[in-house]
């Protein structure tokens, strides 16, 4: 009696060693499927005209230029492009993480009458795809006379459903014997909420901040449908009605393209890289609930 079970974990450590090399090659293929657009982009950014028309396609440049960075700021008033996305990025993550963090709290902690009805809500929006709201955001900011402004590119998206969710998720995980010792204590729910809370979920405010500034740096359909003035386009807005341009080809071609491309991904990049330790620790916290 005692062989087949001495067996059974000698099979599950040799299919073990079987079944973990082959994950390994199969997350090693998705990262090269997704990281391929990637670094042929970043690639193209430092190539000449000639490595771009090559056939076949030439992956490492024969020789690197910054010509098409050169050309690129020469052709588009990218400073001016590159500080509306970050104005419009810094102010609705911001507000994000403020009014999402507070009905988070609401809902998670604080007993109020219709609390289930309000997350009801919270639900519901979550399930109603966000371009079946472009026209409706488009008629309200047009009466309020928003358009072509900041406050018009940043209030349709000052909180999310998403974001409600999440913190209201992980605040949950909050002890209320915490805030009950803090209540008896003289504390304000205002206090809790800044002193007591919020340091308790920072990796859900990380997250929230990569998830939020990563959708709203990358936004195109609402930008383009709220700004008339060029002077007031996002990146991506700008980039796109350069790719339209039927001069681009005499201008610099898809050198030009591929850098401006690389300039809107490099400052998600350091979002990631500077919040990556909370984000990681966020979606381990997540799994563990």
């Amino acid at each position: 009696m005692s062989a087949p079970t001495a067996s059974a974990p000698t099979g599950r450590r040799r299919e073990g060693r079987v079944r973990r090399p082959v994950l390994y090659v199969l997350a090693a293929l998705g990262l090269l499927v997704m990281a391929t657009p990637f670094l042929w982009m970043a690639l193209s950014a430092f190539k000449s005209r000639q490595d771009l028309t090559a056939s076949p396609p030439v992956w490492i440049p024969s020789s690197w230029t910054l010509s098409n960075f050169g050309a690129l700021l020469d052709q588009l008033d990218m400073p001016r492009y590159f500080m509306n996305s970050l104005i419009v990025a810094v102010l609705v993550t911001v507000c994000n993480l403020l009014f999402c963090s507070m009905l988070g709290y609401a809902l998670a902690k604080l007993d109020f009458a219709g609390r289930s009805k309000v997350f009801g809500i919270v639900l519901a929006a979550l399930m109603v795809p966000g371009n079946l709201l472009i026209l409706p955001l488009y008629v309200l900011m047009s009466g309020l006379n928003l358009i072509d402004t900041y406050a018009g590119l940043v209030l349709p998206f000052a909180a999310g459903a998403f974001g409600v969710f999440l913190m209201r998720q992980f605040m949950q995980t909050v002890p209320d014997e915490l805030l009950e010792a803090a209540r008896i204590d003289g504390a304000g729910e205002w206090y809790i909420f800044w002193r007591i809370v919020l340091p308790l979920v920072r990796p859900a405010l990380a997250t929230l901040t990569i998830f939020t500034f990563l959708g709203s740096w990358n936004n195109f359909v609402w930008p383009l449908v709220a700004t008339n003035d060029p002077g007031k386009y996002t990146l991506p807005v700008a980039l796109a009605t350069f790719a339209n341009d039927p001069n681009r080809t005499v201008a610099g071609g898809n050198g030009m393209l591929m850098a401006g491309s690389l300039l809107v991904v490099l400052p998600v990049l350091g979002v990631f890289a500077l919040l990556q330790r909370h984000f990681a620790q966020g979606i381990a916290t997540a799994g563990l609930k």
